[in-house]
């Protein structure tokens, strides 16, 4: 399994965060929050790229072992 730095969860938590606003909004509110989580999303994957390149990882894999750290987190009572 591919070892997660925490910032890595952290950014995918926080683009996560940003998507979860997207429900319930219309129209502009809905159009401005799209670009927000857009760009942390984007951040994301382009710090999953970086890691996987500096540590010779297949991307997949990272992306992979990111979104599951994440829910294991979501899961754990002591996280919240």
């Amino acid at each position: 399994m591919t070892e997660v730095p925490e910032e890595l969860i952290r950014l995918e938590c926080s683009a996560e965060e940003e998507r979860a606003k997207l429900a319930g909004l219309t129209g502009e509110a809905y159009d401005a929050q799209l670009r927000r989580w857009r760009q942390k999303f984007d951040a994301v994957q382009a710090a999953i790229t970086a890691h996987a390149e500096a540590t010779d990882a297949s991307r997949h894999e990272v992306e992979q072992a990111v979104k599951r750290a994440v829910q294991h987190a979501q899961e754990d009572p002591a996280v919240e």
